[in-house]
């Protein structure tokens, strides 16, 4: 097991690191007064078990090594969530151009949409850890999806845990066109996203404003 928590800790530091970055471009497109396309960022390493699952699949060794760092490059995974479809292509140009991390694959399932009907913009990026022995080269994979995709994802994977891959029928030609539902909401969001932004500047100014005179009558009070 110790070997285990070894190989996993340079992961673990990435996850760490990698959340605190993706989470300071929230804060610097707020401070920048434009729109925000990060909504929030969550990350996780994947469990031994999930890892050992994936070993079965791929016929690999269950075992720290190379080969399975190379073979697993989602150990590390992070998620982007964002309001609009139209965001998502902002931040995948966001991290192409960042100089701390380099991005050596991607994935466009929104554009090409599984058969399922799973959408989200995978992108496996290179990330240097810096460790006691010296810089560390992670694999990591970013997921970049709406609201509602997400949303649709988690329903799909808890319902694919339940039945172990083998969806009966009537559950996956719904969660199909749940799929196609919550795609079109996007789209409708999309479309009135400029009032959406209007409305969010205005609830902002006003929940400072709010938290300003607060602060002013709790001063006077002292």
């Amino acid at each position: 097991m110790k070997e285990w928590k070894q190989f996993l800790e340079p992961y673990k530091q990435a996850v760490a690191e990698l959340k605190v970055k993706l989470k300071g471009l929230r804060a610097q497109y707020h401070l920048e007064g434009v729109h925000m396309p990060v909504e929030f960022v969550t990350g996780r390493l994947k469990p031994l078990a999930s890892i050992y699952d994936k070993t079965l699949e791929k016929g690999i060794p269950f075992k720290p090594s190379a080969e399975l760092a190379k073979e697993l490059p989602d150990i590390a995974g992070l998620r982007i969530m964002c309001q609009f479809v139209d965001d998502i292509g902002k931040v995948v140009d966001t991290l192409r151009s960042r100089s701390d991390m380099r991005v050596v694959e991607e994935r466009d399932y929104i554009s090409n949409k599984k058969p399922s009907g799973y959408r989200s913009y995978h992108m496996i990026i290179e990330y240097p850890v810096q460790t006691i022995h010296g810089e560390m080269l992670i694999l990591a994979e970013i997921q970049i999806r709406t609201l509602a995709m997400n949303f649709w994802a988690s329903i799909e994977h808890s319902l694919n845990y339940k039945y172990q891959g083998e969806l009966p029928d009537e559950i996956r030609h719904r969660l199909e066109r749940a799929a196609e539902a919550a795609f079109s909401l996007d789209e409708e969001m999309s479309l009135i996203r400029d009032e959406i932004h209007d409305a969010q500047k205005y609830f902002s100014a006003y929940k400072e404003s709010a938290e300003r005179d607060y602060s002013e009558q709790r001063r006077k009070g002292e």
